[in-house]
């Protein structure tokens, strides 16, 4: 299965660490930025998470004028335009977007209507319709999971037409990453559940997929061994600065991973149920990795039977029947997902998230069958097939 052929990107520089914050300001300066707009939402600043942004940025002598802190969990068109009226007003001249996906996708596209002109974002939608570099723009990632500050997509929500508009260029990667365990320590459990769960998940299928490819591997097979040795720690220690760090590391690993080699059918279910749905989109990716993994079983035995070493450690890979190892990656994630629950409840099956209804199925499956993802699973997914895994994973 391996590709005689393959691409891989990723020229976003990582800055990690205890002190990666106070690293902005040169990061900055040596972009020739004096006036950064910071891109956030209600709940990251009333965690308290902006001060030690602000505070370096203060005392290098930067100006912090602009702050909006009002992005809504699902960003939509009419945010971003607000956004860059704001930033043409202030005359800033440059981007710090601080939060989760929705921040982060918020940022990405306010800097291509300042950068481009214009107030519709609408019209930059779809892949390759940017021409020129960007403005400057970092990322300082508050979740461990969606990896968004490695990829060159983002997805913000047209409210008047009732779709997802997607958006799709290197020139949307962000100059550098900024990956500081501080922005984590305050995440409450079932959000550092979810979305470390998410960051599995895109390793997994990343390592796992079509396009995979021997760098992608190196990123996914790290990325799932940092989840599986540091997730149930930060559970049970949720100051555990150390733990976070592997989880965000393992989350922008993830992120190199799967966008350099693609994602399955978890992520058309999954999207498909954000949809429809509303359910946060790490804990679809939880719900739905084992089913997908056992539809899959038969095209991807052998790199599943490889996860073992990484989920479980050398002394059960080694012990584990090759025979057996791709069945044995899959109860693993089942006992950790079963670890979740008993620690913060987090739903296993459709029917334990209260918010999907048996007769919403059916829509789910032909929306998943248009995602563009799905061109990338290792096993052709009829509609039949989509409501044999969705009816699996209801109960």
């Amino acid at each position: 299965m391996t590709n005689k052929y393959y691409e891989f990107f990723c020229p976003v520089k990582v800055i990690a660490g205890k002190a990666a914050l106070e690293h902005i300001p040169f990061e900055l300066t040596s972009l020739a930025a004096k006036r950064p707009m910071i891109i956030t939402d209600k709940g990251v600043r009333a965690a308290g998470l902006l001060e030690p942004v602000i505070a370096a940025c203060e005392e290098s002598g930067l100006d912090i004028v602009t702050i909006y802190d009002d992005v809504p969990p699902d960003s939509s068109t009419t945010v971003v335009s607000a956004i860059a009226k704001v930033y043409r007003k202030e005359k800033c001249d440059s981007i710090i977007a601080v939060g989760g996906g929705s921040a982060i996708d918020t940022g990405k596209a306010v800097n291509i209507l300042v950068s481009e002109g214009g107030d519709d974002i609408a019209e930059y939608s779809g892949a390759g319709i940017l021409k020129h570099p960007l403005k400057p723009f970092f990322v300082v990632p508050t979740t461990a999971g969606t990896g968004s500050e490695v990829t060159s997509v983002a997805v913000i929500s047209d409210e008047k037409k009732g779709v997802k508009l997607p958006y799709s260029s290197p020139f949307l990667l962000p100059n550098a990453a900024v990956i500081d365990p501080r922005m984590t320590l305050t995440l409450p459990p079932h959000i550092t559940a979810a979305t470390a769960m998410d960051a599995l998940t895109h390793a997994t299928e990343a390592f796992t997929c079509m396009a995979k490819n021997p760098l992608s591997d190196a990123y996914a097979t790290a990325a799932v061994k940092k989840v599986s040795q540091s997730l149930l720690k930060v559970m049970d220690q949720p100051k555990d600065e150390d733990g976070r760090l592997d989880l965000a590391q393992a989350s922008t690993m993830a992120g190199i991973a799967f966008s350099n080699s693609m994602v399955g059918l978890v992520h058309s279910l999954g999207h498909a149920t954000g949809a429809i749905c509303h359910l946060p989109h790490g804990l679809c990716m939880s719900l739905y990795l084992p089913y997908v993994l056992e539809f899959n079983l038969e095209s991807i035995r052998e790199p599943l039977g490889e996860l073992l070493l990484y989920l479980e450690g050398p002394e059960v890979y080694s012990a584990t029947p090759s025979a057996r190892r791709a069945e044995a990656s899959i109860s693993a994630i089942r006992k950790l997902r079963d670890e979740l629950y008993k620690r913060c409840k987090l739903p296993r099956t459709l029917k334990e998230t209260e918010k999907v209804l048996e007769n919403q199925l059916e829509a789910i499956a032909s929306m998943a069958l248009d995602d563009g993802s799905i061109m990338f699973n290792p096993r052709e997914v009829s509609l039949e097939d989509a409501m044999t895994i969705l009816r699996r994973a209801w109960a």
